[in-house]
């Protein structure tokens, strides 16, 4: 696998985190060398401060999520004309050109920057000098764990977006997906190719089996608000579940799924919690890493944030479409509706009682922390990445698909879901059940239109007729164009098919 010295030009240019709320003090991540992260506070620092652009706008704070539940129709542009914002124009229309900024990029290289210095100053200047004091060996570790979590998550979001994934990338025989960098090296004069699609999740897998390898099973990182908005041991299984899902390899995903499912630290949501869940101040039980999201975070864009996108007394620019909202069962309390404000949060899907929207429906997963009074100004939301029914639903898929772990059936895996949101249990489970039980339940959290993604059949039925002609499997949209800015200071990289 080529291994690349090189630093990401944008991440040179960001702004320095702060992370404010999300650390008791403030993260120091001006360090860019060995010498400057001479000690574990400075290490810890860095660490903690690499956090904090996964909040921003582009990523986890609104953009990554919402805009994949526009391109898969389970979003849509309110019919009302004052709600239509350009900004979730393109993924409604899917207008992507050449020339689209499609966010991440840069905040993702900015990330593996920061967690590459942490790793190599802990590799040139030896662990002994990081344990001093109270600081042991273990505690080194942690850290690097967290890193290399960090930096497999950066790789695999923005994987996602700029190629095809593995199973569409042989369909349509084009494997470029983005460069690996793991050593930062600001004299470098090569400019990073892309590597293929194998080489970039084999890279992802190998850092999260090292980040498992490294981590204590009891470690939750000090001095954060929210325990689950820091990497710890099921986190980092649960998304080697979702990796070797993505990457077609069942028993792996199935295998660390029901690591995730056997821990006692995690239980599912009942019908009854499922509605208040949303806007906790804290992740919870069902919970395993989430984004913490509050409004003195820098990185956090209060006004641009998921709260403010799907609130109609907000920007009000992305409502729950009718073909997902159709879908569910009588009674299945993922698909309540209700009215925003008098219901105080108890339904999952709502009007406004306030403000014309024109009879959309609103989700009411980013109905935002603390806000009391359903018809002030919005609040902002964590965003939850991984929880534990998805990884029921992993283990579901990957039995459908020749996976086995001994008394575990896809059929009792998805009745046990279904048996804590309110709907009769399935008597059969196949692929066609699996794949709309996580669209009903991982709704507006970012999966549908990866789910249609990574496999090679996955195709999009347009409900809505202002949208575009429907996309097949072989669409070009699949693999999303890299910024223009990337290609105007690195002439190696290549485009994607179609841009």
């Amino acid at each position: 696998m080529k291994k690349i010295a090189y630093i990401a030009l944008f991440a040179a240019a960001l702004f320095v985190s702060s992370c404010k709320d999300f650390l008791k003090e403030e993260p120091f991540l001006t360090q860019s060398n060995a010498l400057a992260l001479i000690d574990y506070n400075a290490l810890d620092k860095a660490v903690a401060g690499a956090y904090s652009p996964l909040a921003d706008g582009t990523w986890y704070g609104a953009n990554y999520v919402l805009t994949s539940e526009m391109r898969a129709d389970n979003a849509t542009i309110p019919t009302n004309t004052s709600f239509q914002s350009g900004r979730y124009q393109p993924p409604f229309y899917m207008t992507y050109s050449a020339d689209a900024t499609v966010g991440l990029w840069g905040y993702g290289y900015y990330v593996i920057s920061a967690v590459n210095n942490v790793l190599e100053a802990i590799e040139e200047n030896g662990m002994d000098q990081y344990t001093k004091g109270d600081v042991t060996e273990q505690d080194v570790k942690n850290l690097q764990a967290e890193c290399y979590f960090l930096r497999a998550l950066s790789m695999f979001d923005m994987a996602r977006i700029y190629a095809y994934s593995p199973a569409k990338a042989a369909a349509v025989n084009f494997s470029d997906c983005i460069p690996i960098i793991l050593k930062t090296d600001k004299t470098a004069k090569e400019q990073p190719a892309r590597n293929s699609v194998s080489e970039v999740y084999a890279r992802i897998i190998e850092d999260l089996t090292t980040a498992e390898s490294l981590m204590a099973a009891d470690y939750t990182r000090a001095g954060i608000t929210d325990k689950k908005a820091a990497a710890t041991l099921p986190a980092i299984q649960a998304l080697l579940s979702r990796v070797y899902l993505y990457n077609q390899n069942w028993q792996g995903a199935a295998d660390y799924a029901t690591k995730v499912i056997n821990n006692s630290a995690f239980k599912l949501w009942t019908a009854k919690e499922y509605p208040s869940v949303w806007s906790a101040a804290t992740g919870g039980s069902e919970v395993i890493f989430e984004v913490y999201g509050n409004k003195s975070n820098d990185y956090d864009e209060y006004w641009e944030g998921p709260s403010h996108m799907t609130n109609p007394i907000g920007y009000a620019d992305c409502a729950a479409s009718k073909a997902l909202t159709d879908l569910f069962e009588p009674g299945d309390v993922r698909g309540s509706k209700g009215v925003r404000g008098a219901d105080d949060g108890a339904v999952m899907f709502c009007t406004d009682k306030d403000e014309a929207s024109g009879g959309e429906l609103w989700t009411m997963k980013y109905y935002g922390k603390g806000l009391g009074d359903a018809t002030s100004t919005p609040d902002v939301n964590n965003v939850i990445v991984l929880r534990l029914s998805e990884m029921y639903l992993n283990r579901a898929e990957a039995l459908v698909n020749g996976a086995s772990v001994s008394g575990a059936t896809a059929l009792g895996d998805l009745n046990t879901i279904r048996a804590n949101r309110g709907v009769a249990p399935l008597n059969a489970a196949g692929a066609a059940a699996v794949a709309l039980e996580r669209r009903l339940e991982l709704n507006f959290e970012g999966h549908y239109w990866f789910d249609l993604a990574r496999t090679a059949s996955g195709a999009v039925t347009y409900s809505d007729p202002r949208r575009p002609a429907n996309l097949d499997a072989t669409s070009k949209f699949w693999a999303l164009p890299i910024p223009k800015r990337e290609y105007d200071v690195n002439e190696n990289l290549s485009h994607n098919p179609g841009f």
